[in-house]
């Protein structure tokens, strides 16, 4: 063999030095190339679902204080009913510590409670108080008498909603919130489910929690929506949908009422909302899977409507979570990764700037400035949250709007504010009937029913037409109308024309009834006046009357005729919490009466009135003093005209205006304490102290005084105040009373 030549054996070892080096470099290359190096595990999207159960979804405030302390990020929210308000809190961005204090902040009784606060209520329709005391006020319209769709509107609701997501009011796609969010409610007309993600966040919440038949529906985009637990009480199917790779559910179990617990027509109904809950939320959660987390809080019982029990409900939703934290361990992040979770939500723009637009959404025949003359926030001034909704309960207060509330909108960059006023469905006319009724056990007793019909909104000043009549021992018929001249009602006139008859009650000094006669007349009454605000009115009136007055008992004797005719000024003022059983404020009146035969009176004289009343509570406890006097200076004041005094609360232990002069005072003091919280029935039991009489003689007043007492229980019922008591006088009058109707204001 010949030997390889020399240079060609050095450039064959260089090229084995290069396949060599090629060779060892080659695998790395190639996995390099065809296997690129391995990116860490994506985190599953997690949904959290909050199911519906009223009071007790305040439990899911105690699994979001777990969630957050074990670092688990919450990518998606769904929620029903209270677990809609509870997670579209959280979605919104307020931690599970300030949902906690939002939440056991709110007066929920006050919250539930569908009428307004008296002190907001139009000082017109506070003197409805005197007039019938039945608190339900169907409407009556075009022949028909109509209801409300539901006991509550949830006025107060309202605003706290707007309150508590004032801070994303201007998002109005709830997948642009810190958290996306999808709020669960009913279809009133179909029962299906509707998924709310777009629009009002408030309005929503509020749709999501509308309990038929305990709240009115919502109306959203043409759909009357009502509580989302009827269609999907645990909506796990929505986080699916939203994105959610696992879910985590708190669950508010879903216990039946025992035989024991079915007392009633209303627990029948409870429990039949029980079942159809029931139904759908099995039907979520057998969707759940292995990886999924399921925490059910056990809330005994505490029921839906135990409101009042908040507090006890938290914790245990914490308790609950505590017990699965084995599940839900592998969900946790490092303190890091969920810092910077948190980091990236979207953080809502801070509130506080100038409003750039104030606009009236009016659905209402009164006109937009009746709404606008209550609202004093204006362009280019920051809104003053609590003021606005103090105007707004007073825009409420006028009684003629199913709802008043408020919206912040965004247009061009710029936030402005709408106020959306609906009308009352089943108004503008309403009835209202009244009974009071009084006996002392001995054959004196007083029994009125009566009903009127009030037609607001007869012009766009919401001036109004009134006709009423009443039956019983003191019969009268009436036609009346006011008419305020400004938008906010600080002017008003106001005209009345009727037929009426009274009951004029003479006793001796031994307290014998000596001579009962009756006064009807046919009375023309005209006034004009001033409003201020919702306190208080003063008013120039004149009144005319033509009548006959004829005695029942005591000495014969023909019948008398009389005129009244007299010119009056008022002052009133009124600002107790409630006409019945007040427990703080105040009320008072100063009237002064002329009468004059160039007026059309029989006797010139005249007469001064004086009232006043404050009320003083502490805890259960109330005391309520107050003075009367009704005088007449030159004292010639006819048998029409004459003052009364005697019945209970006004010398208790005498009948009812058993005494008759030219002058009368009472001074009393009354201590009430509240024996229970019905909402409906509260009631008190009472003792009072009383001095006080009639004279005939201006300068004996207050000499010779009669001291009187009491002692009674009395209840607020939904047909009116009821009183039970007896009273004692220092002569030794003594009477029993069962009285139906108000007392308190003289």
């Amino acid at each position: 063999m010949n030997p390889i030549p020399r240079k060609t054996y050095k450039l064959g070892q260089v090229l084995i030095v290069l396949v060599s080096m090629m060779a060892l470099a080659s695998p790395a290359s190639a996995q390099t190339l065809s296997e690129p190096q391995a990116s860490p595990v994506a985190r599953p999207k997690i949904g959290l679902v909050l199911a519906g159960g009223g009071a007790k979804g305040a439990a899911h405030v105690g699994v979001l204080k777990v969630l957050e302390e074990m670092h688990i990020p919450v990518d998606y929210v769904a929620g029903t009913s209270m677990g809609s308000i509870v997670g579209g809190l959280y979605a919104s961005g307020l931690s599970p510590q300030e949902i906690e204090r939002e939440i056991q902040s709110i007066d929920w009784k006050d919250v539930f409670k569908d009428n307004p606060n008296r002190e907001d209520r139009s000082f017109r329709r506070k003197q409805d108080d005197a007039l019938y005391v039945f608190k339900a006020k169907p409407g009556f319209n075009e022949g028909k008498i109509e209801m409300p769709l539901a006991l509550v509107h949830g006025q107060k609701f309202d605003l706290q909603l707007n309150r508590l997501t004032a801070r994303v009011s201007n998002i109005k796609d709830f997948d642009r919130l810190p958290i996306p969010f999808r709020a669960i409610a009913t279809d009133l007309e179909t029962g299906r489910e509707v998924v709310l993600k777009f629009g009002n966040l408030a309005r929503s919440l509020r749709a999501s929690m509308a309990v038929p038949g305990a709240f009115d529906p919502v109306d959203i985009d043409g759909k009357l929506l009502v509580d989302g637990g009827i269609s999907n009480n645990v909506p796990v199917s929505v986080a699916r949908a939203m994105g959610a790779d696992i879910v985590i559910v708190s669950d508010l179990g879903s216990d039946m009422l025992t035989r024991d617990q079915i007392t009633s027509a209303l627990s029948i109904a409870g429990q039949m909302v029980n079942f159809l809950f029931a139904l759908n939320s099995q039907e979520q959660l057998r969707s759940l899977g292995p990886k999924d987390v399921l925490i059910t809080s056990r809330l005994g019982d505490i029921g839906a409507g135990s409101f009042d029990r908040i507090d006890e409900a938290m914790p245990i939703g914490e308790q609950a979570a505590r017990q699965a934290t084995e599940s839900l361990r592998r969900y946790s992040g490092s303190p890091e990764d969920y810092h910077r979770h948190l980091a990236a939500r979207t953080k809502p723009a801070a509130g506080g700037g100038k409003l750039a637009f104030v606009r009236i959404d009016n659905q209402s025949r009164v006109s937009d400035a009746v709404i606008a003359s209550q609202i004093s926030a204006k362009p280019g001034e920051p809104l003053d949250v609590a003021q606005l909704e103090r105007e707004i309960q007073q825009i409420y207060g006028l009684e003629l709007f199913e709802s008043v509330r408020y919206e912040l909108m965004e247009e061009d960059g710029q936030t402005g504010m709408v106020i959306r006023t609906k009308e009352k469905p089943w108004g503008p006319g309403y009835l209202q009937a009244g009974l009071i009724s009084s006996s002392n056990f001995e054959g004196d007793s007083a029994f009125r029913l009566g009903v009127t019909y009030t037609l607001t909104q007869i012009n766009p000043l919401n001036g109004e037409l009134r006709i009423g009549g009443q039956i019983g021992d003191e019969t009268a018929l009436f036609g009346e109308i006011f008419q305020p001249l400004d938008p906010a009602a600080r002017y008003f006139v106001t005209g009345k024309l009727g037929y009426a008859s009274r009951n004029i009650n003479l006793f001796d000094s031994a307290g014998n009834n000596i001579t009962q006669a009756r006064a009807r007349g046919i009375g023309l009454e005209l006034g004009v006046g001033r409003q201020f605000g919702t306190w208080g009115e003063v008013r120039l009136g004149y009144r005319r009357e033509t009548g006959e007055i004829d005695v029942g008992i005591g000495a014969p004797a023909p019948g008398q005729d009389y005129d009244i005719g007299q010119f009056l000024v008022r002052l009133t003022d009124d600002k107790l919490d409630s006409a019945y059983f007040p427990t703080k404020g105040h009320a008072g009146k100063v009237e002064l009466r002329m009468s004059r035969e160039a007026f059309g009176a029989d006797t010139d004289f005249d007469q001064a009135t004086l009232s006043y009343s404050h009320a003083f509570s502490w805890g259960r406890n109330t005391l309520l003093g107050g003075v009367y006097m009704n005088l007449t200076p030159d004292e010639n004041a006819p048998i029409q005209s004459l003052s009364r005094m005697g019945g209970f609360l006004r010398l208790s232990g005498m009948a009812q205006d058993q005494l008759t002069g030219q002058q009368a005072a009472l001074a009393r003091l009354i201590y009430l304490r509240r024996i229970n919280d019905i909402q409906m029935f509260k009631g008190y039991a009472g003792v009072s102290l009383e001095l006080g009489n009639v004279w005939q003689d201006s300068g004996d007043i207050f000499n010779k005084s009669i001291v009187a007492g009491s002692a009674f229980i009395g209840t607020d019922t939904p047909v009116g105040p009821v009183y039970l008591g007896y009273g004692h006088t220092n002569r030794g009058d003594w009477s029993l009373y069962l009285f139906l109707g108000p007392l308190f204001s003289f």
